[in-house]
């Protein structure tokens, strides 16, 4: 029984070499096969006392957790935290909606942390159910003191649609499985549609140009660099990889931004979320974004697909939503206005759903192979 293994008094805990390795994650595989993350001691508790601090963690928070514990998001940003501030974690196999929406309602959750795809699951959700029982459900958030989105860029369009229905501004972040944490937005403070924020206590970033050289100008693009004790140690068993992850002791994320006005805002990843169409750099997330408040589409992913004209091609996955139709042209025509003329997708592909890993993201590799 639970009396039998409980005990008198707390025992003294082990003292632990903090470079020893404590846990090995494994990356996504959105845009490369998965490698072993290796992070110690150190790196956890730097990874989990940033976000302590900047999020205002404490053991008066209650949290649902229904994110993968093999990734970054569900292990460290929620469990590992809620266990350093003594707050209340509640574990669940899925997300299950009945459930977790029954404890929103009932004032359970002073905290949310979810990817996108969860806030689009949960709008989705609304529809399907009486109006009062939406109500309330929102109001439960309403309630909260924070509800996060990351994993995955969050568009405008959600951002806007969830602070319409709930009232909360979502506190939008980036990390990576090798950084934990890096950028957030701030808990006090404007927090703005489309951007990640500023750079975490503790953590230095940096944009970098592709001839390695740090950017000082707004607006120019540049890839986030970022350093700090919140950095892994290396790849399991791919020494390779690691030496080619860093530069002069910046771990290079791959991941392209743009500071703006004293925010970060991610463009893409530089592999696939930056296309190189006529001579522009163009940001797929930002096509995307764009694309997602059409009246008919559901969701969208945008890639470049070679081409002998325009060197890549931009192209858009589509899926609609329920009982809609389009036509290339007519999409064409209203993008026109909306953004500019090179941006607009030169080809279009509907699809049943975007392929989607675990956590919710797009795997855009398996897209090329439906060109």
């Amino acid at each position: 029984s639970v009396d039998q293994v409980l005990a008198d008094s707390v025992g003294a805990l082990p003292k632990i070499d903090e470079t020893r390795r404590a846990m090995m994650l494994f990356t996504s595989g959105t845009t490369n096969k998965p490698k072993g993350v290796v992070s110690t001691h150190k790196t956890i508790k730097a990874q989990i006392t940033t976000l302590i601090d900047a999020w205002e963690w404490s053991e008066n928070d209650v949290i649902p957790l229904f994110l993968p514990l093999h990734h970054i998001h569900g292990i460290i940003n929620i469990l590992s935290c809620g266990l350093w501030a003594g707050a209340t974690v509640h574990l669940f196999s899925k997300f299950d909606i009945p459930r977790i929406t029954e404890q929103v309602t009932s004032g359970t959750y002073n905290v949310f942390m979810a990817v996108p795809t969860i806030y689009v699951k949960l709008i989705q959700y609304f529809d399907s159910i009486d109006p009062a029982t939406v109500r309330a459900i929102c109001d439960g958030f309403a309630e909260m003191r924070l509800n996060i989105s990351g994993s995955a860029a969050c568009p405008v369009k959600l951002f806007k649609q969830w602070q319409d229905l709930t009232g909360q501004v979502l506190l939008e972040r980036y990390g990576m499985t090798e950084i934990g944490m890096g950028i957030s937005n701030p808990y006090h403070g404007e927090r703005r549609a489309g951007c990640v924020g500023q750079a975490l206590p503790g953590v230095e970033v940096q944009l970098f140009d592709e001839y390695d050289s740090p950017i000082t100008e707004e607006a120019l693009a540049g890839e986030i660099r970022i350093k700090g004790e919140n950095v892994f140690l290396e790849y399991w068993d791919n020494p390779k990889a690691t030496s080619e992850s860093f530069k002069d002791g910046w771990f290079c994320t791959g991941d392209v931004a743009v500071w703006e006005d004293g925010f970060y805002r991610i463009m893409g990843r530089s592999s696939v979320d930056i296309i190189k169409s006529g001579g522009y750099k163009l940001s797929a997330l930002e096509i995307e974004g764009v694309l997602l408040t059409h009246d008919d589409i559901a969701e969208v992913a945008v890639i470049g697909v070679p081409d002998d004209t325009w060197g890549e091609a931009v192209t858009a996955f589509i899926g609609l939503k329920p009982g809609a139709s389009l036509e290339y042209e007519d999409l064409k025509t209203w993008c026109e206005g909306r953004m500019s003329s090179y941006k607009i997708p030169k080809h279009i592909k509907l699809v049943d759903a975007l392929p989607r890993n675990a956590m919710g993201k797009v795997t855009k590799p398996a897209l090329k192979e439906l060109v």
